[in-house]
């Protein structure tokens, strides 16, 4: 049997073995090939695939080209890469050959026991509706039996990488400030050092070596004990740090006072760019967006990274962000998420004259919570969200005045002072809250009375069901 829940909103993940195994990975294969048969309307579409350090990626690829080659596609194998490098192959030609469908099997910043796969078709992110409607064709076809067929031609992506980025920051080479970098046993090192070297920069690195056991920490620079390592060698003679995912499209940059987050990565990259647009999420601070929109566009937009890949497309805006740090440049790039080549537009920022520091404590001061997650079930999780919205309407005398509600994704409401934002996490059974002022204790009061929301909603709920 296949477990539905393993076709989620932006991808496909869950642990291997018992629910991404030979049976459900072959099917994914078969119906995905035929699926891109479909739109790239070619009777044998092209479609590439990498994956990242995990023990049994190697395997999963195995069982995904044989489900490939039953539907008829070409799969081009570019082994272990980053995820970046992943969908920059969708842009190269290899021969006569341009991709109409790439591949990434990765769990991220899972733990070890998961995996799954990013996929795009045609550049376009494959997610949502065309995930949850796969799931469904594969479920009622489990019988389908797929013989062995891991035949595929073997690509050279790196390199094609390595020299794009070598060539796109040549300026930077010899540039002086030491930096860290935090690799996590990822595969962020799959290029990224070769770059560095080829740039003939000052830096160190920590955890090179890609296993996908994650020995020295776990593979999520998000959170802030995953950087303990950079952040003690931040006290020494580094200037900045860097850490980065298990498939290296997230990125965490420290200086020696800040963890910069993604939001106010993208608002120092808006000040070096003429009429900027900016895509953010949610989450993403209202400095963000108030201080963008003084010398162009910001557009508040739904979390994940499939979300702000079709926006950032819709729009042609320069770039978008995550606050966990993917970022996407338009801007010079392909519009992906890609933490390797982020870094590079961050070392260029500094290169160019900028004080982070600085420019950070020039912006208006705030008090931010970081996410805090409300455990609750997948069955429940948008129910509740519709249930607070309902309680917003008629919220009791003690709650702090409404200004506005924004529902692109959950609800951010609007305060007085600040905000607070609950939304349904897409690919765990949890909410996720926010909560930001202008005065520390008002976070800390929005933050209660949307917390005591919360929790009246999941009696009713509950109480309903019983």
């Amino acid at each position: 049997m296949i477990n539905k829940s393993i076709f989620r909103e932006y991808d496909i993940r869950g642990i291997v073995g018992k629910e991404l195994n030979e049976q459900s990975v072959k099917l994914i294969g078969y119906y995905l090939g035929l699926e891109t048969i479909k739109r790239s309307n070619m009777t044998h579409p092209v479609i590439v695939i990498g994956y990242d350090a995990r023990t049994h990626s190697p395997e999963l690829f195995g069982y995904l080209t044989s489900g490939f080659n039953k539907a008829g596609c070409k799969v081009l194998g570019m082994g272990m890469v980053a995820t970046g490098v992943n969908y920059f192959a969708s842009f190269q030609h290899f021969g006569a050959d341009l991709p109409n469908a790439s591949v990434m099997i990765t769990g991220s910043h899972n733990p070890s026991e998961y995996n799954g796969f990013k996929i795009t078709i045609g550049n376009n992110p494959f997610f949502g509706d065309d995930i949850y409607t796969l799931g469904d064709k594969i479920i009622l076809n489990t019988q389908l039996t797929i013989d062995d067929d891991e035949t595929y031609e073997e690509i050279d992506v790196k390199s094609l990488y390595i020299d794009f980025m070598v060539k796109e920051f040549a300026h930077l080479k010899g540039m002086k400030p030491k930096f860290i970098i935090d690799c996590g046993n990822g595969v962020a090192d799959t290029v990224i050092t070769t770059i560095l070297d080829r740039l003939e920069l000052n830096y160190d690195a920590l955890f090179c070596e890609p296993d996908g056991t994650f020995p020295n920490h776990h593979p999520d620079p998000s959170e802030e004990k995953n950087l303990k390592d950079v952040m003690e060698a931040l006290k020494g003679d580094y200037e900045y740090a860097f850490a980065y995912d298990g498939d290296a499209d997230r990125i965490a940059f420290l200086t020696k006072k800040n963890n910069v987050k993604g939001d106010i990565m993208a608002l120092l990259f808006a000040t070096t760019m003429t009429n900027p647009v900016i895509i953010g999420e949610v989450k993403c601070t209202q400095i963000m967006y108030d201080k963008i929109n003084e010398t162009g566009t910001a557009v508040m937009y739904k979390t994940g990274h499939s979300n702000l890949k079709v926006k950032l497309k819709e729009l042609n805006a320069d770039m978008a962000a995550e606050v966990s740090g993917h970022i996407f440049f338009n801007d010079r790039y392909y519009g992906y998420d890609d933490a390797i080549y982020a870094t590079f537009r961050l070392l260029e920022l500094i290169f160019n004259g900028m004080d982070v520091d600085k420019e950070i404590a020039s912006l208006p001061k705030v008090y931010s919570t970081e996410e805090i997650k409300v455990k609750t079930s997948e069955e429940e999780k948008f129910l509740l969200i519709d249930k607070i919205k309902e309680k917003l309407q008629n919220v009791p005398a003690d709650f702090p005045k409404i200004l506005n509600i924004i529902d692109v994704d959950g609800v951010r409401v609007i305060f007085e002072k600040g905000w607070g934002l609950v939304r349904a996490s897409n690919t765990t059974p949890v909410l996720v809250t926010r909560f930001e002022s202008t005065i520390e204790s008002e976070a800390k009061l929005y933050e209660t009375k949307l917390n005591e929301l919360i929790q009246g909603a999941q009696n009713e709920l509950r109480n309903r069901s019983n």
